[in-house]
């Protein structure tokens, strides 16, 4: 099985550019404090690491 990874977006949206808004809804994720998981891949972790200051990631 794959690992995966939980990606929560702790941070709010306002006042951001609009790629980072486009990176966090490309992750999955809509509303603060909502939880998706994700696989672990090299796409998904330059993902998180442009969005690192707004998000917290749980390796399961």
């Amino acid at each position: 099985m794959a690992k995966t990874i939980e990606i929560t977006l702790t941070r709010s949206l306002i006042g951001r550019p609009q790629d980072q808004r486009e990176t966090v809804k490309a992750l999955g994720l809509r509303k603060v404090n909502q939880t998706v998981e994700q696989q672990d891949n090299p796409a998904i972790r330059g993902m998180i690491k442009k969005v690192a200051h707004l998000i917290t990631v749980k390796e399961q």
